[in-house]
């Protein structure tokens, strides 16, 4: 062999199956004693590499999995640099000692990094001692093994068994990026995950029942409003009712949903206010001198103008041909279409008697809607119902001094229509006195 400067051996040719390393390696011991330490590097890093191919030939017992073969070769090379430098010619043999220390690296390489899901430890050697019981099976039995022979060939419980094949499966996982059929798609695609909307089944099973006992009216409201995303004011207009109505019955119906998806028993379905002023306008009648004065308090729509007309209409029948009625609207917010085609059908009805109908004290807005649908014709300066006589002080004349309803503050005379002045109190000669 060649020698170096001071005359010890300098190893070169790389060692073949046939080169006994342990003369090698007690020969590297013996030559590295008395060197400098740079001299020590030197003679160290020829070692190894000449040992390389001893290193590759271990590795290459573990090139039938998945692992490269770079990777694995490298591990190896990593186990004979500690081998070199741990070994002590005292304790035995190199080579075998060697050959354990390269093992060893190289399946501490498969437990902590080939596999693809953290397995503890004693699942891991399971699972590889029953893949070797399960193929020596297979060639013994000529068909797989069952559970229970593998758990009597390894000497563990059929549970343990099938722990170590479930823990198998995490050794090499699929990818979910997968690519699977001609259309590009991935398998993560194809797994369903979980659908949370099956907890809402039972609660949408008991709306749906709910919202087949609502009235036909309710239900066309809560459909238009919550899946046809249409406002108050458009559902109104379809129904001819108000807006405030539409939310007074959209909130009754809610009302009645929850209690009926918060209990076991379907509850009872409101009956109508009680309050007649959220569902029918409240009617007082008071008489006057020319004739009567109704006052309406509430709002006027689909649902409340037809009842509305035939009590107008009972009035104009009872009064005597040339008095009046005067239908006080300063307590009604909002009229609708039924509302007006009930005002006129009451105006007509009077021509027909000679009852002089009018419609006084309307809000502005209200009267706005008079205005642009046809109630021009009703349209008269207040008429305020007299609540006592007062007599002038020359005593030439009473006047019927009028007192404000109970439905709103005071207001001022409002001014005459086209049909020519009304006035505002009867005026009467008073009597002499004798």
């Amino acid at each position: 062999m060649p020698q170096d400067h001071i005359g010890h051996t300098m190893p070169s040719r790389p060692v073949d199956i046939y080169d006994d390393l342990d003369h090698l390696a007690e020969q590297y011991v013996l030559d590295r004693a008395g060197l400098s330490p740079a001299q020590a590097a030197r003679l160290r890093d020829e070692t190894i590499r000449r040992l390389l191919p001893f290193a590759g030939r271990l590795a290459g017992r573990y090139r039938h999995g998945r692992e490269p073969a770079d990777d694995l070769e490298q591990v190896a090379r990593l186990g004979l640099i500690k081998a070199v430098d741990r070994y002590d010619p005292d304790n035995g043999s190199f080579t075998a000692y060697a050959v354990s220390t390269i093992i060893g690296e190289l399946k501490r390489y498969f437990r902590d990094h080939s596999w693809g899901l953290q397995v503890p430890r004693r699942l891991q050697d399971l699972s590889r001692v029953i893949t070797r019981a399960g193929d020596e099976l297979t060639a013994e039995l000529r068909r797989p093994p069952t559970r229970a022979e593998l758990a009597v060939r390894c000497g563990v419980s059929e549970d343990d068994v099938e722990e170590a094949r479930r823990s198998r499966e995490g050794y090499r996982p699929v990818s979910l990026s997968l690519p699977v059929g001609e259309g590009g798609g991935e398998l993560g695609d194809l797994l369903g995950g979980s659908d949370h909307t099956l907890d809402l089944v039972p609660e949408q099973v008991t709306l749906r029942r709910l919202l087949d006992q609502l009235p036909a009216r309710e239900r066309r409201i809560l459909l238009e409003r919550f899946y046809g995303n249409r406002t108050q004011l458009e559902i109104a207009g379809d129904l001819g009712i108000s807006q405030m109505h539409v939310s007074r019955l959209l909130n009754r119906t809610l009302a009645w949903l929850r209690a009926g998806m918060l209990t076991e028993e379907t509850p009872a379905w409101p009956a109508e206010s009680t309050d007649t002023a959220e569902t029918n306008p409240v009617v007082t009648v008071r008489r006057e001198p020319a004739g009567l004065r109704v006052i309406l308090v509430g709002e006027v729509d689909q649902d409340n103008g037809p009842r509305l007309r035939e009590v107008l209409l009972r009035l104009v029948r009872r009064a005597p041909a040339g008095s009046r009625l005067a239908i006080d609207l300063g307590g009604v917010p909002l009229l609708a279409a039924a509302g007006v085609a009930a005002l006129l059908a009451v105006y007509e009805a009077g021509r027909g008697r000679r009852v002089e109908v009018t419609a006084v004290n309307l809000q502005p807005f209200v009267r706005r809607i008079a205005a642009v649908s046809g109630l021009g014709v009703l349209l008269r300066p207040d008429v305020r119902p007299p609540t006592e006589s007062v007599v002038s002080p020359d005593g030439r004349w009473a006047c019927a001094a009028t007192a404000h309803r109970a439905a709103g503050p005071e207001r001022e005379a409002e001014p005459h229509s086209a049909a020519g002045p009304v006035t505002t109190g009867s005026r009467r000669r008073a009597r002499k006195p004798a």
